[in-house]
């Protein structure tokens, strides 16, 4: 690995940071960024249509500000903007926000570009980095500040003379900031703000852009931290973040910087953008949610989410994508099966109002998610998880020497197809192994005569390999009656051990299911089966039957 060919970008060596103690306690205020920086990453960008409608659904969910695009570079971008003045589709409480380099000619088609909105926010940018300013324009600071100033200039000459009603904020990003000398981006940043000359009831937005991901989340914190300490205009505006992930800690840079002090998040929909992505506004909400904080953004229905935004984008959403990946509220461990079952019981027992099942953040309803998926059958699963699959599923209440019995079963089954088992191929499999095994020996039709005392005598015809045949027996009650005309008949010595019945579904059609261990005479040894019957005492007989049977099979 060529790793002396890097080096790390210089930290700020701050001794009284105090961002570390902080707490979030509200959300930021949201800009989507989908429609400009997401949609530029694209390989195939979305057409008019798909913007509209991916619009459209951002403000559904709660966005108040969205950067639809960057007028001035693409006719489409141009067009979009137009399309949305003209067709009166922006909410009156639903900023656009364009973006716009320090140029007389973009600055002039941006303006005409939005003219006629009732909120809009320009944002202007250049590149403050040493390394933009060396290799890409070639010039020092004061050239550098001297485009963003004259940039600021000419927007407020244009807005000076604006009598279209629009309500207008600005705001400004020190592109690269994350990787710009401290001193030198409030340095700029405070020029622009004297030009402009925000007040705390008018403030302007300083976006602090960590266009590319150098540096460890905290530092981007102290970063923050030290912007907004030394910047002279702090009360005037508002400090924004945008955050994207090329080291895969584009969250938490984030949340770190509303740590440090930052009001305002740029992001988009699942991280979508340059290289790895931008800060994805679903997970900062999500995690949000999880300490008891409105997000403000309505992310309930988190599949309708995925579809607008797959169908827009042509990306899609990976399976372990926090919050909305579709394993993510999934469990194979065993443990972890046993643990959330326990969980979501203790809750449905003490009637609380509080989510707390292990293993599960957040209730999978919250974000329109279902319960079935959350526990999935492989090799790896305990019985905990085998035994919620079919109760949640079909309605069966493994007694524990079953839950045991059939977990080895549903392993060696899941080894041998290499793959999971879904919830019908889990029954199936209880199926075949417990209920009704009717070979060799099948239960045709019983009647049972009571003698008093509490002792019954039953007569059975059964099939013994497709022959017909009639038994007879004595015992203390229906059972007891059967096992021992059974055992009569067969030579074989055995007793129940243990009955467990209980309906598989309410109402008036309820079948009945009964489970059954019996032991061995000679050994000791237990076999299981199970009976499924309209009639508990049909189901209860077709159970001593399928145990037999699978007790002679082995």
């Amino acid at each position: 690995m060529n790793y002396h060919r890097y080096q790390k970008i210089p930290e700020i060596g701050m001794t009284d940071r105090k961002w570390p103690d902080n707490v979030i306690s509200k959300a930021p205020i949201w800009c989507s960024v989908d429609l400009r920086d997401g949609n530029q990453a694209l390989e195939v960008p979305m057409n008019l249509t798909q913007k509209l409608e991916f619009f459209d659904y951002l403000v559904k969910i709660g966005f108040k500000t969205i950067e639809i695009g960057f007028p001035a570079a693409s006719e489409t971008d141009y067009s979009f903007c137009r399309e949305l003045i003209d067709s009166n589709r922006i909410p009156d409480d639903v900023a656009i926000q364009v973006l716009t380099q320090s140029r007389p000619h973009i600055i002039e088609k941006t303006m005409d570009a939005v003219y006629g909105a009732k909120n809009v926010v320009i944002h202007l940018y250049n590149s403050t980095s040493t390394l933009q300013r060396d290799v890409v324009f070639g010039f020092g600071k004061e050239e550098c500040k001297e485009l963003a100033v004259s940039g600021t200039k000419m927007i407020k000459e244009y807005l000076d003379q604006d009598d279209s009603g629009t309500v207008w904020t600005f705001e400004y990003s020190p592109e690269s900031f994350s990787s710009t000398e401290p001193d030198f981006a409030v340095e700029i940043c405070d020029a622009v703000a004297e030009v402009w000359q925000p007040t705390p009831d008018k403030k302007m937005i300083i976006n602090l852009p960590e266009t590319v991901e150098y540096t460890l989340p905290n530092v981007y914190a102290d970063m923050i931290e030290y912007f907004c300490a030394h910047t002279a205009y702090r009360d005037a505006i508002l400090v924004s973040v945008h955050t994207h992930n090329d080291r895969g800690t584009g969250v938490a840079a984030s949340e770190l910087g509303l740590l440090a002090g930052a009001d305002r998040v740029e992001g988009t929909l699942f991280g979508n953008g340059e290289r790895t992505g931008n800060v994805d506004i679903i997970t900062l909400a999500i995690n949000m949610m999880m300490h008891g904080i409105d997000p403000e953004l309505d992310l309930s229905d988190m599949n309708a989410c995925i579809d607008i935004y797959e169908h827009c984008t042509s990306m899609n959403v990976e399976p372990r994508h926090p919050w909305a990946g579709k394993l993510v509220f999934t469990a194979f461990s065993g443990s972890h099966q046993d643990a959330i079952n326990k969980g979501k019981k203790r809750m449905l027992e003490t009637h609380s109002e509080m989510w707390e099942v292990p293993y599960l953040p957040i209730d999978p309803a919250d974000v329109g998610r279902d319960y079935e998926p959350i526990i999935r059958i492989n090799s790896q699963s305990g019985r905990g998880g085998v035994s919620y699959v079919l109760e949640q599923y079909f309605g069966l209440q493994l007694p524990k020497h079953f839950q045991k019995d059939f977990l080895q079963i549903v392993k060696d089954e899941t080894d041998t197809r290499e793959t999971e088992l879904l919830p019908q191929q889990v029954f199936e499999l209880f199926d075949d192994y417990y209920i009704n095994v009717m070979t060799p020996y099948a239960l045709d039709r019983f009647s049972e005569h009571a003698l008093g005392d509490k002792k019954s005598e039953v007569e059975a015809i059964i099939t013994d390999h497709d022959k017909e045949v009639t038994i007879k027996g004595m015992g203390k009650g229906l059972l007891d009656a059967f096992v021992n005309a059974f055992a009569s008949y067969t030579g074989t010595d055995f007793s129940i051990n243990m009955y467990n019945e209980h309906a598989m579904k309410s109402g008036t059609d309820s079948a009945a299911i009964t489970y059954i261990e019996i032991k061995r005479g000679s050994d000791g040894q237990i076999f299981l089966g199970a009976g499924v019957s309209s009639s508990v005492t049909k189901s209860s007989v077709r159970a001593i039957i399928s145990a037999y049977n699978r007790m002679i099979k082995e």
